[in-house]
C-alpha cells in the first residue's frame, strides 16, 4: 500500500506529519509523491489564517475527487483544520473517510488500517492531552536540519489567534525526550536542529516551574553530531537574562532569534491582548544587541488590526525603519471566526491593510539591503544546501538565515561539497536579500 502524504502548514504541523510517516513507515507502508500511485492520502491540514484555510480545503477538495472516482481506496484529513471543523468536513466532503485530531497522531496507523478495512472511524483525544513522543520520524527536510518541536498549545490566547482553541493549552516535552529525539536526529545525519513551538521560550515552565529552555539548549549542544540550533517563535516578554547569556556563550547556538511582535503602537498591541508595550519592545531590542552585537533578529506583523489608525501605522512604520530588523515579514490581519478580534468593531478595508503592508516591507527592503552590503568582507561559517544545476555555484545558507524564510549565500567554488558540509566563507557581494561569498583559505 502505497500513502501520499500532503503537509501543510507551519513547521510544527511538519513535525507531526513527520512523526506520522515514521508510524506509517515501521507498519510496512511505502509512500509515493505521485497521486496516480497512491493508494491512500493523508492530508495534514491547517488554518491559522485564511489563507491557510483555503489551501486546506481546496486540497482536501481536489483529493476528494480522487476518492470519488475510486483511484484512491482511502482519503484521511488530520491537523489544525481537521479539529477545528470536523463536522462541516464530515458534512461537505464526505468523501473523506477519517479524521484525525491535533492530539490524535499517534492513532494514524490504526486509522489508515480501519478505513481499507471498510471501518473507517474519526479518532480524537483531549486537545490537552500530553505531547506525542518517543515516535520515530521520517525527516523530510533533506536530512542536514530537522525542527525539534519542544511544546505544544499556548496559553497567550492572542485575541486574533485560534491556536488555543485547535492546539490547547501550553504542553512541554519533556527534557529527556527531546535530547534522545535529537541524538537520533543527530546518528540520522541531522546537524541543525530548529527548536519550535508556539512560544519556546516559556518551554518547562509547566513540567519544571521555571523557565528551562537555557537548560535545554545546554543538553542539545552537548550532543555529538549537531553543529547549530536555532531558535524561532521567542515572545519578547519571556526572554529571560539567562537565555540571553547562553545564546551568547554556547558556540552551537546561532546568534539568531525570531521575535514575533506583531505591532508597536501601544492601542493596538492592547487590543491584540499582547504583553508588551512599544517602550519594552524597544528596550529588548536594544539589551539584545547589546549583549550579543552580531545577533539577527527576525521579527513579524500584522497590519490593518480592527482599530488600527493611520496613527498607529504611522507608529509602527517608524518603529521598524529605527528598530532596522535583520528579517522582517508582514501579514495582513486575517479575520477569524470564534476570537475575540473578529468581533472587533472598526475593521480594516482589505485594500487599506495591503496598502499598509506593502509600505512596510518596501521600508524593510530598504533596511534589508542596506545590512546585506554591511556583511561584505566578513568570514562566516556557512551549511550547504544544495548545489545550482550547470554551475560551480552552490547554495548555502548562513547562521543569519533560518531554512525557508530567511535568504542564502550563493557560494562560488570549483570545490566538490555535500549538502550539509559546513564551509567557512568570506562574503565578496551581495545581491538584494542574498549574498555572494567564495571558499576562505586562512
Amino acid at each position: 500500500m502505497k500513502i501520499l502524504f500532503v503537509s501543510l502548514g507551519c513547521d510544527k504541523n511538519l513535525v507531526d506529519s513527520e512523526m506520522m510517516l515514521g508510524m506509517l513507515q515501521e507498519r510496512g507502508f511505502t509512500f509515493t509523491d505521485d497521486e496516480t500511485e497512491a493508494d491512500v492520502v493523508v492530508v495534514n491540514t491547517c488554518c491559522f489564517i485564511n489563507d491557510a484555510k483555503e489551501e486546506s480545503i481546496n486540497t482536501l477538495l481536489a483529493m476528494s475527487e480522487l476518492r470519488k472516482s475510486g483511484q484512491v481506496k482511502a482519503l484521511i484529513a488530520a491537523g489544525c483544520l481537521a479539529q477545528r471543523y470536523r463536522e462541516e468536513i464530515q458534512t461537505e466532503i464526505p468523501e473523506v473517510d477519517a479524521i484525525l485530531g491535533t492530539t490524535a497522531i499517534d492513532s494514524i496507523v490504526a486509522a489508515v488500517e480501519e478505513v481499507l478495512a471498510g471501518q473507517g472511524q474519526n479518532h480524537y483525544s483531549d486537545i490537552n492531552a500530553a505531547p506525542v513522543t518517543g515516535k520515530k520520524r521520517v525527516v523530510t527536510t533533506g536530512g542536514h536540519f530537522a525542527y525539534l518541536k519542544i511544546a505544544e498549545g499556548c496559553d497567550k490566547h492572542c485575541t486574533y489567534c485560534i491556536i488555543p482553541k485547535v492546539r490547547g493549552s501550553y504542553r512541554s516535552v519533556p527534557m529527556e525526550s527531546l535530547v534522545e529525539e535529537a541524538k537520533e536526529l543527530a546518528e540520522n545525519g541531522v546537524k541543525e536542529l530548529i527548536l519550535v513551538a508556539q512560544e519556546t521560550t516559556l518551554y518547562g515552565v509547566d513540567l519544571y516551574g521555571k523557565k528551562s529552555l537555557p537548560e535545554l539548549l545546554r543538553r542539545l549542544a552537548a550532543i555529538s553530531g549537531i553543529f547549530w540550533i536555532r531558535i524561532l517563535y521567542c515572545y519578547p516578554e519571556e526572554i529571560t537574562d539567562e537565555l540571553i547569556d547562553t545564546i551568547a556563550s554556547e558556540p552551537k547556538v546561532c546568534h539568531y532569534l525570531d521575535i514575533p511582535i506583531q505591532h508597536a503602537s501601544d492601542p493596538v498591541l492592547k487590543r491584540m491582548g499582547r504583553r508588551t508595550n512599544e517602550g519594552e519592545l524597544r528596550a529588548m531590542v536594544e539589551k539584545l544587541r547589546v549583549r550579543i552585537p552580531d545577533i539577527c533578529l527576525r521579527t513579524t506583523l500584522i497590519s490593518g488590526f480592527p482599530g488600527e489608525t493611520e496613527e498607529d501605522f504611522e507608529e509602527l512604520y517608524r518603529f521598524v525603519n529605527e528598530m532596522e530588523f535583520d528579517r522582517l515579514g508582514v501579514f495582513t490581519y486575517s479575520q477569524e471566526e470564534d476570537t475575540p478580534a473578529a468581533g472587533m468593531s472598526d475593521q480594516v478595508e482589505e485594500a487599506e491593510k495591503e496598502r499598509r503592508r506593502e509600505e512596510l516591507m518596501e521600508l524593510q527592503q530598504a533596511v534589508a539591503f542596506e545590512k546585506a552590503e554591511t556583511m561584505v568582507g566578513r568570514i562566516l561559517t556557512v551549511m550547504i544546501e544544495g548545489k545550482v544545476a550547470d554551475e560551480e555555484t552552490y547554495v548555502a545558507r548562513t547562521y543569519r538565515d533560518a531554512p525557508n524564510v530567511d535568504g542564502y549565500l550563493f557560494l562560488n567554488t570549483s570545490a566538490s561539497l555535500m549538502t550539509g558540509d559546513l564551509v567557512k566563507v568570506r562574503v565578496t557581494d551581495w545581491n538584494e536579500y542574498d549574498l555572494i561569498g567564495e571558499i576562505y583559505h586562512e
